[in-house]
């Protein structure tokens, strides 16, 4: 328990650029206490006390503000980057060394039975406010940018933006380390196929105005 604790606070020494030491990581962060609550929750989840483990996942997402149900499965070091607003249900599958920014959901679609959240790959981004949703797979070394909302399944190495969202790279590049992704510089699908849509209109119209 104590080289996984270890682990996780090195993760988001490497990952986090304000982060300044190990004390302030365990102490202040409350991505770690939100990681650290959910190991407690999720025995007492697997040994059927489901109370026990609502109660602590609860208390977590007070203090914390990020949910994860206690049934959810999370692999070794886990960052989370602020936190705020996460929700992770309860058949979600996280792999390790993957990165959560703030606001993200990996939630479940309503029409779904049995395995109803999403499995995260290892070594997966996802940026702050996107929502992943349904009981399908992200496959490792892939990243979700900012606010898209995921409705099916991301192969490995890849790229997703969007609503919903589209890949936009496959294998373009190999990712091998989630830090150094950039969440900046992709390209939105919706809004180039916007603009080729509009100056196809605007040809028109001056095909119009000459009377052609």
């Amino acid at each position: 328990m104590f080289n996984d604790l270890r682990e996780t606070i090195n993760a988001y020494k490497s990952r986090d650029p304000a982060a300044r030491s190990s004390f302030e990581i365990l102490m202040l962060y409350p991505g770690i206490k939100a990681t650290i609550s959910h190991k407690r929750a999720n025995w007492f989840y697997r040994h059927d006390m489901k109370f026990i483990a609502r109660w602590i996942s609860q208390r977590s997402r007070k203090k914390t503000g990020i949910e994860i149900h206690p049934g959810a499965k999370i692999g070794k070091r886990l960052v989370i980057d602020h936190g705020m607003g996460i929700v992770i249900g309860e058949t979600a599958e996280i792999g390790d060394d993957v990165l959560i920014y703030q606001g993200v959901t990996l939630g479940g679609t309503g029409k779904d039975s049995g395995k109803r959240h999403p499995t995260i790959g290892n070594n997966v981004l996802i940026g702050s406010g996107a929502k992943v949703l349904g009981p399908f797979t992200v496959g490792d070394n892939s990243r979700i940018a900012s606010n898209a909302v995921v409705l099916k399944e991301i192969p490995p190495n890849c790229t997703a933006v969007g609503v919903p969202a589209r890949i936009v790279k496959m294998d373009g590049q190999k990712v091998n380390y989630v830090g150094e992704v950039d969440q900046i510089h992709v390209t939105d699908p919706v809004a180039l196929e916007l603009v080729s849509l509009h100056e196809q209109i605007n040809a028109l119209l001056d095909k119009k105005a000459r009377g052609e």
